[in-house]
């Protein structure tokens, strides 16, 4: 599984890199040539822009990797293909501009700089990201509709046995029937249990015991088996490994650590080692530089855009009621650290005084009348940009929680602390889906390690417009 995946990502790097450079090319033949646009400044040398093909052929791959494109996903639809492509797109010709820029400041001393080297049209790139994305995204898709077809007919499929009807067995079974792209038919299984689940799961026959396996594999003439026993059945694993060794079958082993994964898991080398990290984290590195870049800019506008409904807010709280504008409180983040959350005040000043840390509820008593029209829309939560710019949390991330309910729901809560792997955000998945407020805590959790797990730039946009449309139009007709 993981080499055919491996193959089709190779192809889709090669494919993309020479569509990139196609695109450009393209985007400058019809700038140009093709006379559709008027053009003002004359005609650049071809000679310039073929110094940035390499550069546009090198970044989208590179880019489309970061931004996960090429990574394999449950249930990933052609909506969600065309918005992951379309953002890497956008992003390639982003760090594009900047780098041609860059050149040209490097340049600008040289007498390669007369000639017009890594001076780009913005016209032309905007015609690449047009282009780029459509050629990227038809390619995808005819690859799909080739494949689909050929696996439909029954050519070219692996026929995979799964040793091990248990719930691991039933995990690797339903990867592989969700991911039929791949190009595996699932046969069955076989395992030594037996009562209730002698049928198999999902239509998938169990088709003997492990001591059966090298029938089974001739009968059903199985390319590949897949080990996928429980912890305390490994004992057999060897046995069953020395059976199927002499079979012409590839042997793969799923180790049994599900129950102790919370998040995506990756192999990492200790010196030749294998070292399994149970609870890897996407959102580092280059990916992390990326979402801070954006939580700046954005932030910065907000601000800038908010400014004067920031000023109305603050008037209106100010006269409405006594105490001070802001509302500060402390609020866990990244890797368990605590930092001060700053909202507009909705509640009357000094509201826990008699009641201590509590939850606020939907008609909370302790609300202002202002104070409710705020919370209904979260414009409380604005200030929180400051907090963005600050760096202490991002737009987009699971909501910060009070240091003394974080010290009651980790001991309550499997995988609770999980969700501090990254910033807190100002909305997140778990809001944009229902799980806000007075909720179900195991329900947000779930969807906060599904954001952390499966972080993408395309993703964080999503839930951003998710917050804009909901805020305003849901809820002003609750």
């Amino acid at each position: 599984m993981v080499r055919r995946h491996r193959l089709l990502v190779f192809l889709y790097v090669v494919s993309d890199a020479l569509f990139a450079a196609w695109a450009f090319v393209l985007a400058y033949i019809i700038r140009f040539d093709f006379g559709l646009l008027r053009i003002r400044k004359g005609i650049p040398p071809s000679e310039g822009y073929l110094k940035v093909v390499p550069l546009v052929a090198l970044l989208t791959p590179v880019v489309f990797y970061l931004q996960g494109v090429y990574r394999l996903r449950r249930g990933r639809s052609r909506i969600d293909d065309f918005f992951s492509v379309l953002v890497g797109s956008v992003l390639v010709v982003v760090l594009g501009v900047l780098s041609t820029l860059y050149f040209q400041a490097y340049y600008a001393s040289q007498a390669e700089q007369a000639n017009g080297a890594y001076q780009v049209s913005q016209v032309v790139w905007g015609l690449f990201l047009g282009l780029t994305v459509a050629l990227t995204y038809a390619s995808r898709e005819a690859v799909r509709e080739v494949l689909e077809r050929r696996w439909r007919a029954g050519i070219g499929l692996k026929r995979i046995l799964i040793a091990g009807a248990g719930d691991l067995g039933r995990v690797l079974a339903d990867r592989m029937l969700q991911h039929r792209e791949l190009g595996y038919q699932v046969v069955g299984f076989i395992d030594d249990r037996a009562g209730g689940d002698h049928l198999g799961y999902r239509g998938l026959p169990l088709l003997g015991t492990l001591a059966d396996v090298a029938d089974v594999v001739h009968a059903e003439r199985v390319d590949h088996l897949y080990v996928a026993l429980p912890i305390e059945e490994h004992s057999k694993l060897l046995e069953l490994m020395e059976t199927a060794s002499r079979e012409y079958i590839d042997v793969k082993v799923v180790p049994d650590i599900l129950q102790f994964i919370a998040l995506r898991s990756s192999l990492e080398d200790l010196d030749g080692l294998p070292v399994i990290n149970m609870n890897d984290v996407p959102l580092q590195g280059f990916r992390a530089w990326i979402k801070r870049s954006l939580d700046v800019v954005l932030s910065l506008l907000a601000m800038l855009v908010l400014a004067i409904p920031f000023a109305v807010i603050a008037a209106i709280v100010k006269w409405s009621s006594s105490g001070p504008v802001f509302y500060t409180q402390e609020r866990m983040g990244l890797d368990g650290r605590a930092f001060t959350v700053y909202k507009f005040r909705s509640m009357h000043h000094d509201a826990e005084d008699s009641s201590g840390p509590v939850w606020a509820r939907e008609n909370d008593p302790r609300a202002t009348p202002i104070g409710r029209w705020l919370r209904r829309f979260d414009l409380d939560e604005l200030p929180q940009f400051w907090n963005v710019l600050k760096g202490e949390m991002s737009i987009v991330g699971p909501r910060p929680e009070r240091p003394f309910f974080v010290q009651q729901f980790k001991h309550r809560i499997p995988q609770y602390m999980l969700r501090h792997k990254v910033k807190a955000g100002i909305t997140g998945w778990a809001q944009v889906n229902g799980w806000r407020g007075n909720t179900s805590l195991e329900k947000r959790i779930e969807y906060d390690l599904y954001y952390i797990e499966n972080w993408s730039v395309t993703l964080d946009l999503k839930i951003m417009w998710l917050t804009v449309v909901r805020g305003l139009f849901q809820r002003a007709h609750a």
